[in-house]
């Protein structure tokens, strides 16, 4: 009788998503910085909460959706891909109630527009990762 072998974490290559996580923090930071310049810190604070609410819980999706690859992982990466995905959104509705109980926005239209900014780089998946076709 064979034994089953464990299960193998796949290696972190997957550098299409870290260039889609990239770009949502450049467009977190150019948003913030243009703010700082054109007007004043607290607004660009705001815009880096607003970022960063939306940035880091792709981060941990992107962590935990891929760590298995591979046909006879299927099971595993289903799994994962639901633990992946509650996952973020229990850090999403967490990271709103901090910051805006603990810390609250000075101005809460630039949180809100950079968090949109930053899921708007979905639409710029195909080109980002870019495979064959999805152009």
């Amino acid at each position: 009788m064979q034994q089953s072998r464990p299960a193998i974490p796949a290696a972190p290559k997957r550098p299409g998503i870290y260039r889609l996580l990239v770009v949502q923090l450049g467009v977190t930071l150019v948003t913030a910085a243009l703010l700082t310049f054109e007007t004043d810190s607290s607004l660009a604070l705001s815009a880096l909460k607003g970022g960063l609410a939306g940035l880091l819980p792709n981060v941990y999706f992107a962590w935990r959706a891929f760590l298995y690859r591979g046909a006879r992982f299927q099971r595993q990466m289903i799994r994962s891909f639901y633990r992946a995905q509650v996952g973020k959104h229990l850090l999403a509705i967490l990271l709103f109630t901090g910051i805006f109980v603990m810390s609250p926005p000075q101005s809460p239209q630039w949180f809100f527009v950079t968090f949109a900014l930053v899921q708007c780089v979905y639409w710029l998946t195909p080109w980002l990762i870019g495979r064959p076709g999805s152009h």
